[in-house]
């Protein structure tokens, strides 16, 4: 097919979902592609689409919302989530969705709307002109500083990132993803982890007297994932100790670079704050990050349910909201 299927709807990550023990359909007919995962919830079952279906064109997308319906009342799902990459507005998916005797509702965006692409095509000269000139600096004095990079396909390894993760976490009150589920994506063919490592006698900011009970830790680390034609930056942490020594700076230039060696022609930083949105954004840093570099903005439709029984559709949302709130 001529569409670009990102890696969320391929049977790469249809094998993920399995090792997960989720239930999915992955399904390609002419026009349109999606994997739909069984949600079983004791609120109701659902199905959802990540980053799908998948569209050739806008004229594909009644066919794939019927599909996707007819596969729902087979399952006994309340409601579709979709997240059609290709950008639709909300009159276009109300219009298909009327159509087939369904409402439409937005839902939270559970993937971004809007993300940043790097080009990695052409010259590696070229490719280093859209990298930012300070990031470069750190990168190549590095190593004589004591900081290097590890990469690691060993789903016992993946404590490093969990734990950085959790501290952030801690700070910032996010959830993250428990350590079976990073596990499973990492034990994928498709995934790699990135160690940054500083050694005993590495680099330390001026006056700062070494901790000789950290001394050499792991002070970021990131996972990617790689499909045939891109690297996506999915998920990445650093230690206060990593942050002074610029560690995901350091990491994201080595990760592009690895992305063009393998011929990837795109790199994916997964997720920017939209436009216009104010300093308080949760993604308000990472945004500012990620824009040093010389890429440019992709946007998708976002998220949104597809209703097949409206009655039971309200009882699961209050019962989401309510169970929202004891958690807090």
């Amino acid at each position: 097919m001529s569409m670009n299927i990102p890696i969320t709807q391929n049977g790469e990550w249809q094998k993920l979902q399995e090792d997960l023990g989720e239930t999915s359909f992955l399904i390609t007919e002419k026009g349109y592609q999606f994997l739909a995962i069984l949600k079983q919830t004791k609120l109701g079952n659902y199905l959802y689409c990540p980053y799908g279906p998948v569209l050739e064109n806008k004229a594909a997308l009644k066919g794939a919302m019927k599909r996707l319906r007819d596969l729902a009342r087979e399952h006994g799902a309340i409601f579709i989530r979709i997240e059609p990459t290709l950008l639709l507005t909300t009159k276009e998916l109300e219009k298909s969705a009327r159509e087939l005797h369904l409402k439409l509702q937005k839902s939270t965006d559970l993937n971004p709307k809007e993300t940043w692409l790097l080009d990695l095509t052409g010259t590696d000269d070229e490719l280093k002109s859209r990298l930012p000139s300070r990031l470069l600096r750190y990168y190549r004095s590095a190593e004589k500083n004591g900081i290097t990079i590890e990469t690691s396909h060993n789903p016992d390894d993946i404590h490093y990132l969990l734990d950085l993760q959790k501290a952030l976490a801690k700070k910032k009150g996010i959830n993250t993803f428990s350590e079976n589920y990073l596990k499973t994506e990492l034990a994928q063919p498709f995934a790699t982890l990135y160690l940054v490592r500083q050694a005993d006698d590495g680099w330390r900011p001026k006056g700062e007297e070494v901790d000789r009970t950290r001394h050499g830790d792991i002070i970021a680390a990131g996972l990617v994932f790689d499909d045939k034609t891109t690297r996506y930056n999915l998920q990445g942490a650093q230690s206060d100790q990593g942050r002074a020594l610029h560690a995901t700076g350091i990491l994201t230039i080595q990760l592009i670079l690895d992305a063009k060696a393998k011929n990837k022609r795109i790199f994916d930083f997964w997720g920017i704050a939209p436009e216009g949105a104010p300093a308080t954004h949760p993604w308000a840093g990472f945004t500012q990050f990620k824009k040093t570099f010389a890429g440019y903005e992709e946007q998708h439709t976002g998220t949104y349910d597809l209703i097949l029984n409206p009655a039971k559709y309200r009882i699961y949302n209050l019962a989401r909201k309510i169970n929202r709130k004891a958690r807090r």
